[in-house]
């Protein structure tokens, strides 16, 4: 492990030395350094806060998406949030990484096991789908009036496959549990000691909850709700950031580019779309009228902002929630301790004889 996390930030080194003076040559060493100095510093504070705000709307899905029997504070989801972000910044494996950093915390604060499968199941998936929904809608606006590209095409496609997939896994637990638990019990045949009976209880699990929240209309709108506002805090994030070195970039280009590079950034070859997002989101927005040096730059600070800063933030954000699930199960314990004292306080005083005093 000591030699997996030594390499991983020598990559991470590497990455952030190729971000910071690299990628600012697409444009030009010169005009890059003179858009730096020419930075506007309240806009750089907004994106700041636009970020938070965007980590805030996610932490807030998750909270929405668990069982009210479960739910943690919206601080806890919020920072269990930014520990997985942060951990997926590091470590390469996508959605698989967030998951296991997400799963850890939430045992820690006392959430359910099966409630953890669906809630970052229905999480992932939920805002992928709102993802594509927003890339699409943009490429509806966009394409009419600019043209179309071969790379449109290709993220469509891996959407439509998204889509397609979520919408028969959502039709098969609503519908179909009997057919999905027989495929889980043919598949288990195959896999040596293995009890299929747990996987089974847990997708009866799932599909139950994911019963109740379609039919919990208010539940459900506030999902997409906060799903959205993710993203598009997000988007909004790198607008600002643009701005904040000299351009203004037209809003459906913005989308069609930042939805793009998300869509493409899902490839779990790099950790958190490192290189990824960088190589779509630059030539992407060049194309839609971004001069060169501002993309780049532009580009590098929304990186900054998006990917680098959450690293140190969510490490102190697993600290934090780790401390806090300890001090919770002290109180838990000392809680206990002093209500079974209390029971046997009264139990001896009821079992105590009176004495009667003549009159």
């Amino acid at each position: 492990m000591t030699r997996q996390l030594r390499r991983a930030v020598q990559l991470l080194l590497l990455a952030l030395v190729v971000h910071l003076f690299v990628i600012p040559q697409i444009g030009g060493a010169r005009r890059a350094l003179s858009l730096v100095q020419s930075l506007n510093p309240i806009l750089l504070l907004l994106a700041l806060a636009l970020e938070g705000a965007a980590l805030l709307a996610y932490g807030r899905l998750m909270q929405v998406l668990l069982p009210p029997t479960h739910r943690p504070g919206l601080g806890v989801c919020t920072a269990v949030v930014v520990a997985s972000a942060g951990v997926n910044h590091v470590l390469p494996g996508g959605a698989a990484t967030t998951a296991a950093v997400n799963a850890r915390l939430l045992d820690r604060v006392g959430v359910p096991g099966p409630d953890i499968a669906f809630v970052l199941a229905t999480q992932g998936l939920g805002s992928a789908v709102v993802l594509n929904a927003i890339l699409w809608l943009s490429l509806v606006v966009s394409i009419p009036t600019r043209g179309f590209d071969p790379l449109y095409g290709t993220a469509a496609a891996v959407g439509a496959v998204l889509l397609v997939l979520v919408a028969l896994l959502v039709v098969g637990l609503l519908h179909g549990t009997h057919i999905l638990e027989a495929i889980v019990e043919r598949i288990f045949t195959w896999i040596p000691r293995a009890d299929p009976r747990r996987t089974v209880a847990a997708l009866h699990h799932f599909a139950d909850q994911l019963g109740v929240l379609a039919t919990d209309r208010s539940r459900l709108r506030q999902a997409v709700l906060w799903a959205s506002a993710n993203w598009l805090l997000d988007a909004t994030v790198l607008w600002v950031v643009l701005t904040a070195f000299g351009d203004r970039p037209s809003l459906d280009g913005l989308m069609v580019a930042y939805g793009l590079a998300n869509v493409m950034a899902v490839l779990p070859f790099t950790p958190g779309g490192l290189g990824i997002v960088e190589a779509v989101l630059i030539p992407t927005l060049v194309g839609f009228g971004t001069p060169a040096a501002v993309a780049a730059v532009g580009v590098i600070g929304y990186r900054l902002i998006n990917f680098w800063l959450p690293i140190p933030i969510g490490a102190l954000c697993y600290v934090w929630v780790q401390r806090r699930a300890r001090l919770d199960g002290t109180f838990a314990a000392w809680r206990r301790d002093l209500n079974a004292l209390a029971g046997e306080k009264e139990r001896t005083e009821g079992a105590t004889p009176t004495r009667s005093h003549p009159g």
